[in-house]
């Protein structure tokens, strides 16, 4: 078993302990990791580029903090819904290495046309 498999067991158990899984719906998952998601970013708002890249340790407990609350949506927002993160993470990056060969993007923030085969 993975460590994102021995998560999501246990995020399933903490769920089902206080019969919350009436609530884990993909909906509501979603919309609680989209608040969570809002919550890091608030974190950083008003960071500068360096303060941002090195925040000091109050800060960085904060950001510590919602990263996990994000991982803990997304895992079990995953699991509820049977997708594999891993595979759907890797299948996203050999999308982007398609859409954004090096030879043509490296140093570019331009985005690219869509893939023909998500």
């Amino acid at each position: 078993m993975t460590e994102l498999e021995r998560l999501a067991a246990h995020l399933q158990q903490f769920a089902e302990a206080r019969d919350w899984e009436q609530f884990h719906t993909p909906k509501n998952l979603a919309m609680a990791l989209a608040g969570e998601v809002g919550e890091l970013v608030a974190e950083f708002q008003w960071l500068t580029a360096e303060e941002s890249s090195a925040p000091d340790p109050p800060t960085l407990a904060r950001i510590s903090a919602e990263l996990g609350d994000v991982t803990n949506y997304l895992v079990r927002l995953a699991d509820v819904l049977g997708v594999d993160l891993v595979q759907a993470a890797e299948a996203k990056l050999a999308s982007s290495e398609r859409r954004y060969p090096p030879d043509l993007y490296r140093g570019s923030a331009r985005k690219a046309p869509p893939d023909p085969h998500p």
